[in-house]
């Protein structure tokens, strides 16, 4: 069974799916978009009134780990178009505070009064035990661009979850926040035939596909059709359907049509049992929906595309990129996340297989501007030891997601948990050390390794991106509370 690490909130954010009918930035006047210490206090009153209740999984770090354990060298842990243009907007968008991305050494002859503050601050929190063996750190001021703090910042690391925060930057990207996902059923011409078609959405439900089988129905006794052959297609994907790690509770087999990810009991989140089967799973439960309104199935369901000359009958939309972005990142959705590096790699043209999410979402980093340098995107969420990132890319994508010049990207920082409320950072930040409401951070956990990147607001009302990663760590909680106590150093801090 699969290890516990942490638990996700109880609602995931977004907007509820329906029916369907780099530049770089640079530098000069960007004080002005600076946050103040009010914004702070807004930030937390909005945390307040986000409140969840349910507690932590960082969902897919550690099942395969003992699974795998005699593999020691890789171990596992823990449709495209532009959108519907009635569709909801995207997330809230935090204000834009960047400007610049351009890092500011931060070696003893050129470091500014604010990073030698800031090293006298952190330097002894990084010398903790509980950090393990190799540990980096990177702090950027989102509002200039500047560097305020590095170490080991350019060190490929492993970053388990945290590479979420990559995959869901370049899916915004690629896509834009107010692209859905679409799940569409197909009616032959002659209305003997009728196929569920999928499109890649991990979140379609029971209520999805009850909806499309009513509207399918009410198609098909328009024509006076009272029975029909059901296929499914679920083409849009290609590749090997498991991942890396092998078949866990923290992942379903990758398909292009599922239901619920291919959980196989009432849970939305965390590790459950997973079918092996996704797209037959939800062809068979559609043709029950449709036996319910009335219209007969002719034996059972079978894969099969549909023919050119076949219509849309019916059709269900994802919510917006935005929410589903907003939900990998604030529950560590591992499905979620490999979906989005599919969505990407079509949107690019590539195969929607693990290979073509990893070229597309690389690729999109590099069209951003981004470090890339021994930087190895393997996955989409961070289940893969062969991951490897550095604190200067993930700060970097953080403070990029804040560029006025890129508000596609503002879900990834309302996405990201808020310490002590919501998601994987529900049941963190909960002492009086302070940090509760103010920080928003995306966790990272596999066995020996222990990652957190977010902002923050300084005592000068600062907005501060930062990533600290930590490997060779033996104590998970103890690793945790060193993190977090990097995390609340910033925010409380005399600079």
């Amino acid at each position: 069974m699969a290890e516990p690490v942490e638990r996700p909130s109880t609602e995931p954010p977004g907007t509820p799916g329906g029916s369907f009918a780099a530049r770089p930035g640079v530098r000069g006047g960007v004080n002005d978009w600076r946050f103040t210490a009010v914004s702070a206090v807004v930030g937390l009153a909005l945390a307040a009134g986000a409140v969840l209740a349910a507690g932590p999984w960082d969902s897919g770090q550690r099942k395969a780990e003992r699974d795998r354990a005699t593999a020691a060298e890789r171990t596992g842990g823990a449709h495209h178009d532009a959108g519907d243009p009635e569709g909801p907007a995207p997330a809230p968008s935090a204000p834009a505070v960047l400007a610049a991305l351009s890092a500011t050494g931060t070696g003893p002859a050129n470091a500014p009064a604010g990073t030698r503050d800031l090293r006298a601050v952190l330097d002894p929190l990084l010398e903790n035990d509980a950090l393990g063996t190799r540990r980096a750190a990177v702090v950027v001021d989102t509002a200039t661009g500047e560097r305020l703090y590095g170490k080991g910042a350019d060190a490929p690391m492993t970053p388990a979850s945290t590479v979420k925060i990559a995959t869901t930057v370049a899916a915004l990207a690629a896509l834009g926040p107010a692209h859905r996902i679409r799940t569409t059923v197909r009616a032959s011409g002659d209305l003997r035939t009728v196929t569920l078609v999928g499109g890649g959405d991990p979140t379609l439900d029971k209520a999805a596909l009850r909806a499309l089988a009513t509207e399918t129905a009410r198609a098909l006794k328009t024509a006076k059709a009272s029975s029909v052959r059901l296929r499914y297609d679920a083409s849009a994907y290609s590749g090997p359907a498991h991942h890396p790690i092998g078949p866990n509770e923290n992942i379903a087999p990758m398909s292009a049509l599922m239901l619920n990810e291919g959980r196989q009991d009432d849970s939305t989140r965390g590790p459950a049992p997973r079918t092996e089967d996704p797209a037959g799973d939800a062809a068979r439960a559609f043709a029950g929906y449709l036996d319910k309104a009335g219209v007969t199935t002719k034996g059972a369901p079978a894969p099969g595309r549909p023919a050119k000359t076949s219509r849309t009958v019916a059709g269900h939309l994802s919510a917006p990129l935005s929410g589903l972005v907003e939900r990998a990142l604030t529950n560590s959705d591992n499905d979620i996340a490999e979906a989005l590096a599919r969505q990407t790699a079509i949107a690019a043209g590539q195969p929607a297989d693990f290979k073509g999410g990893r070229r597309a979402v690389t690729a999109r980093l590099k069209k951003l501007g981004l470090p890339l340098k021994g930087v190895n995107i393997a996955d989409g969420s961070g289940l893969d030891r062969e991951d490897k990132v550095t604190a200067a890319l993930l700060a970097g994508l953080l403070a990029r997601a804040a560029d006025p010049a890129h508000p596609e990207l503002r879900p990834v920082l309302t996405g990201l948990p808020v310490a002590g409320f919501s998601g994987t950072l529900s049941s963190r930040y909960t002492s009086k050390a302070g940090g509760t409401g103010f920080i928003r951070a995306k966790t990272g956990t596999l066995t020996g390794v222990n990652s957190l990147a977010g902002t923050v607001v300084d005592t000068q009302g600062r907005l501060l991106a930062f990533a600290f990663l930590a490997s060779g760590t033996t104590a998970p909680t103890e690793a945790q509370k060193a993190l977090d106590g990097l995390a609340t150093a910033l925010g409380a801090g005399k600079r």
